[in-house]
């Protein structure tokens, strides 16, 4: 019976996604919903960025082992990375009239740092949308009782946010954000409210075992070592995520610069707030059923939180959960496979493509999300990585290569194209030498080659220019 229902859901978020087909005339209509998405829908989009597997499943599975401290990067980086983009991003860049976050790149720096900034951005994703098939391959094991392996489940996730993402796009991800953040909200806490009935004591007993259990230890050791990982993992994701085609697709998509803004800003809060319930509810399972609890932990402690929904709560309970859970998924993998695949299409693949009509453009861009989507269902069967940890290395490249060049072209005048070069030199190199010599040293790699890409910035942007900036390149070329 359970599985009927999850089925029809699975069903339904299909026929919404390809529902919202109808509302793609253009190549703008697919990538950001033509500008028109109204506050609640904004906010749901953003919301939905983040509330994907790496919530439900890997966030809440590392509490269970390493409390706040080892939460460090979600949800407190993700949610402070969103609201980020809403106070000091997104009025800006939505001024612009940017399809992609490519084209800022392209606009402010030349062609060159578009490129290399897109590929990073592009590359970035391979971790992250595979996260999400992962965990779809996930649930479909558990639900079926491992009569779907999880390689099957893969594949028959990735089949089904593949089939309404190439027809939809930026449409179908924001209407089916919309209903799945309402199934979330409603499942997550209706769960929560049937887990909390299991215990006695309820919510405080609960609260009361993980601080016995040193669980909300957030601050680092007071170690120069202990220190500098906690700021390397925290600013991964709240700055490595901000120059991300996602997120600024979403917020991009919003009818006006202040929906644009206050989207963000709620989706982020909003985030912050319920990334807390699937916590609270894995961290439940050892005051309910403790061996089990123990047993899976030893296993994978991915499987504590749906283990104890199927095992310990009546049906409706489980409906609610697998369908906020699928909701959750969904909607975040709709979302991430949708954004490197139109900026590939728009910023690596359109220059070379010559004059083309927008109807042709339109079917590119979905050829490109079936390719890239068989791709990352590829590299998601041959992963042995964590969801968290996927998730948490996605964006280390997009922190080293493109966040100094995004706020310093926002926000200082001097900002230039030998500037950004500079800086994506000295942070690659930085980030790689590192990680491949002492990735557990001192310094975190993707931290120190934060540091390197400011100081590449700064350097390359105040020693005498050799390498032109478009504006210098539309200066010197200006009729007198």
């Amino acid at each position: 019976m359970l599985n009927v229902f999850v089925g029809l859901y699975v069903l339904l978020s299909i026929g919404i996604g390809l529902y919202a087909a109808k509302r793609v005339h253009n190549s703008t209509d697919y990538i950001v919903a033509g500008r028109r998405l109204p506050l609640h829908i904004t906010t749901a989009t953003v919301f939905a960025t983040w509330f994907g597997s790496e919530t439900v499943l890997g966030t809440s599975s590392t509490f269970i082992q390493e409390g706040l401290h080892g939460i460090v990067a979600d949800p407190f980086g993700a949610s402070v990375c969103l609201i980020l983009v809403g106070v000091f991003f997104a009025r800006h860049l939505y001024r612009k009239n940017l399809v992609t976050i490519g084209d800022f790149f392209k606009q402010k720096y030349g062609r060159g740092v578009e490129l290399a900034t897109s590929v990073a951005i592009m590359l970035s994703y391979l971790g992250w949308v595979s996260a999400q098939m992962i965990a779809l391959g996930l649930v479909f094991n558990v639900l079926s009782h491992g009569a779907i392996s999880q390689d099957m489940g893969i594949v028959m996730g990735a089949a089904i946010v593949i089939s309404y993402t190439i027809y939809g796009g930026m449409w179908s991800v924001a209407l089916t954000d919309f209903m799945q953040m309402i199934v979330i909200v409603l499942g997550m806490l209706y769960v929560g409210y049937v887990v909390t009935d299991e215990i006695n004591g309820g919510t405080m007993a609960v609260i009361e075992h993980a601080a016995q259990a040193n669980k909300f230890n957030f601050w680092p050791e007071p170690t120069l070592a202990g220190i500098l990982a906690f700021v390397g993992a925290f600013v991964t994701l709240a700055l490595g995520s901000i120059p991300q085609q996602d997120v600024f697709q979403r917020v991009m998509s919003a009818k006006d610069e202040n929906t644009a803004v206050h989207g963000a800003v709620l989706g982020g809060s909003l985030y912050f707030i319920f990334a807390f319930v699937p916590i609270f509810l894995a961290y439940s399972a050892f005051l309910i059923d403790e061996q089990m609890t123990t047993s899976l932990l030893a296993k994978d402690s991915q499987l504590v939180l749906p283990t104890l929904v199927l095992h310990h709560t009546p049906l409706l309970a489980q409906v609610m959960f697998f369908g906020a859970l699928l909701a959750a998924i969904m909607s975040t993998a709709s979302g991430t496979l949708l954004a490197p695949s139109t900026i590939f299409t728009e910023n690596i693949l359109r220059p070379f493509l010559g004059k083309v009509s927008d109807t042709r453009f339109l079917w590119i861009i979905r050829v490109v999300v079936l390719i890239f989507g068989c791709f990352v269902t590829l590299f998601a069967v041959n992963s042995n990585s964590s969801i968290f940890e996927m998730v948490e290395n996605a964006y280390k490249v997009t922190l080293v290569v493109a966040f100094v060049p995004l706020a310093a072209g926002v926000y200082w005048s001097k900002a230039s194209t030998q500037g950004a070069v500079f800086s994506m030199v000295f942070g690659l190199v930085v980030w790689v030498f590192l990680e491949a010599i002492a990735p557990e040293g001192l310094w975190p790699p993707q931290l120190a080659g934060l540091l390197a890409a400011i100081v590449g910035m700064v350097v390359g942007a105040l020693l005498p220019q050799m390498i032109a900036s478009p504006e210098q390149v539309i200066y010197k070329h200006k009729p007198k």
